[in-house]
C-alpha cells in the first residue's frame, strides 16, 4: 500500500483514551532497543512473510529451504504468519508454518491476469483441502490497485467460500474500502484490513491514536463481523512523507505502541513485516525496502 491524496476518514465514533501510547520521552536510544526486543520476545499474534532475498523478486521460483529457513526464524516470536500468494513456491509457506507449529492465513494473488488468478485460486482451494489454510485471504488490494473490477472481485471471493464451506474467507484491503463498498463485508467471514498511518504521512506521536482510528472505522462497518488488522508497520529508512518520518527510532516506537494496544485489546494484528525486501522499492521508492523487523540478511535490527 502506497501515498494516496485523498482522504477518506468517515469514523466519528469510539473515543480511544490511549491513543497516544507508551511515554517514549525518558527512553534514550539503548533503552528503546531493549523495550523493542522486549516487545517481540514476549511474542505477536501474527507477522507478514517476506519471502524474497537481494536478487529475487515476485515471479521467481522460491525453493522450500529457503521458506523453512525463514519460517524457523520467525515460528519463535509469532502464532500465525500471514502468505501473499499460492504460487511459485508460495505454497511451501502454510505448510512448512504448520510443520513448525504457526497458524496461517494464507493469500491468493489476484491481478488483472485472469489465467495466473486461476492458478492462484486453485493453489488456495488444494492448500486448504490439504488441511492447510486457518483463514483464507482472497486478494491483496486489488481495488486499491484498480486490478479488478467489484463484482469480479466478489465473484472470486464466492467462489472460494463455495469450495471451503468449513474455513474463514475474507479479502484484504486498505481500511476504507470496507466502508466504500458494503458489498465486501456481506460476502466476507472476516474482515481483513490494513492500517497504515505512516503511509497517510502521521506523525509518530499521533501513529497509534490515527490507526485506532482507522481501526474504529472498519469497526463501525463490519456489522459485527470478526475482524484483523493484515498489515500495519512503520519502515525504519529511506526517507519521509510529510509528517511521517522513516527511521529507526520510529519503527521501534511503532512496534512497541502497536504490539502493547494489540494484547492490551485483544485486537488481532499481523505486523508487516518479517524481512526487509530489496525488490520493493521499485513500487515504493526507497522506504520500500525497510520494512522488515529483520534485516535482508535476516539479522534482527535492534
Amino acid at each position: 500500500m502506497s501515498y494516496r491524496r485523498e482522504e477518506y476518514h468517515t469514523y466519528n465514533g469510539l473515543n480511544f483514551t490511549e491513543q497516544s501510547g507508551i511515554d517514549f520521552g525518558k527512553y534514550e536510544t539503548e533503552e528503546l532497543k531493549k523495550l523493542w526486543r522486549k516487545t517481540l520476545d514476549a511474542g505477536m499474534h501474527g507477522i507478514g512473510f517476506s519471502m524474497y532475498e537481494d536478487g529475487q523478486e515476485p515471479g521467481d521460483i522460491i525453493t522450500e529451504a529457503q521458506v523453512e529457513r525463514r519460517i524457523k526464524i520467525l515460528a519463535p516470536y509469532s502464532k500465525w504468519v500471514r502468505s501473499f500468494s499460492c504460487i511459485d513456491g508460495n505454497e511451501h509457506i502454510p505448510r512448512i508454518a504448520h510443520k513448525h507449529g504457526m497458524k496461517t492465513l494464507v493469500g491468493s494473488w489476484l491481478s488483472d491476469d485472469k489465467k495466473e488468478n486461476e492458478k492462484e485460486i486453485e493453489a488456495l482451494i488444494q492448500l486448504a483441502k490439504e488441511g492447510n489454510v486457518d483463514i483464507a485471504a482472497v486478494g491483496n488490494e486489488v481495488l486499491y490497485r484498480n486490478d479488478l473490477t467489484l463484482e469480479e472481485l466478489l465473484g472470486y471471493i464466492k467462489r472460494v467460500k463455495e469450495a471451503l464451506p468449513n474455513i474463514p474467507v475474507g479479502y484484504v484491503d486498505a481500511y476504507y474500502e470496507f466502508s466504500r463498498h458494503p458489498e465486501l463485508v456481506e460476502v466476507s467471514d472476516i474482515i481483513l484490513s490494513n492500517c497504515y498511518p505512516y503511509w497517510e504521512g502521521c506523525q509518530i506521536d499521533g501513529a497509534l491514536g490515527h490507526m485506532q482510528q482507522m481501526y474504529g472505522q472498519v469497526v463501525d462497518t463490519a456489522n459485527g463481523k470478526p475482524i484483523i488488522i493484515t498489515e500495519t508497520g512503520w519502515p525504519s529508512e529511506g526517507g519521509s512523507l510529510k509528517g511521517a518520518h522513516a527511521t529507526e527510532e520510529n519503527a521501534m516506537k511503532y512496534f512497541i505502541n502497536t504490539q502493547a494496544w494489540s494484547a492490551k485489546a485483544n485486537i488481532d494484528v499481523f505486523y508487516f513485516s518479517s524481512f526487509d525486501e530489496s525488490w520493493k522499492t521499485g513500487d515504493e521508492g526507497d522506504i520500500g525496502a525497510f520494512w522488515g523487523l529483520w534485516d535482508k540478511q535476516e539479522n534482527l535490527k535492534f
